[in-house]
C-alpha cells in the first residue's frame, strides 16, 4: 500500500478540521468486499503506521487464507515545524500524512469464511487503532 499520494495539486494544505463527532459516515456503513469489518465508532485520524500496523496484524491472523481490503488512504498532509524554530518564517515541512475517519466508516474489510476466526482476527487488529471500533459483518 502506498504510504502518501503521488501526486497532489498543492504541496501544503490549510490546517484540517477533523472534529467529525456528529457528522456520521454515510457512504460506508456496512461492508462491501469482504464478509466481515472493522467500523469505527468515534471519529479521528490514522496515520500510515497505524494502518500498517492493522494490515500485518490481519495478514498474520488470515495466513494465505482469504484477502484484505483496506478502506482508509492517508491524503491529508500534517506539517510540523522544528522544535527550537524561532517565530515566523514560513510553515514547516510536511511531517507525516493521515486519513481522516469518520464515525461509522469502514476501516479494514476481510474475507474469512468461519465467522469465530474472523472475530478473533478483526478484534487483535482493533487494539492497533487509536479510536474506539467494532467487528461487523455483511447483512445477508
Amino acid at each position: 500500500m502506498k504510504q502518501y499520494p503521488s501526486k497532489t495539486k498543492f504541496k501544503k494544505y490549510h490546517k484540517a478540521n477533523f472534529s467529525y463527532s456528529s457528522i456520521i459516515e454515510r457512504k460506508s456503513f456496512s461492508p462491501v468486499f469482504g464478509l466481515s469489518g472493522i467500523q469505527a465508532l468515534e471519529s479521528g485520524v490514522l496515520t500510515y503506521r497505524q494502518i500498517e500496523a492493522c494490515r500485518r496484524t490481519l495478514r498474520r491472523g488470515l495466513k494465505k487464507t482469504g484477502k484484505i481490503w483496506i478502506c482508509a488512504f492517508t491524503y491529508v498532509p500534517v506539517t510540523k515545524k522544528p522544535v527550537a524554530a524561532r517565530m515566523g518564517k514560513g510553515k514547516g515541512g510536511i511531517s507525516h500524512w493521515v486519513a481522516p475517519v469518520r464515525k461509522g466508516q469502514i476501516l479494514f474489510e476481510i474475507t474469512e469464511w468461519n465467522p469465530v476466526k474472523s472475530m478473533l482476527i478483526l478484534n487483535k487488529a482493533l487494539s492497533r487503532l487509536p479510536f474506539n471500533a467494532k467487528v461487523v459483518f455483511t447483512k445477508y
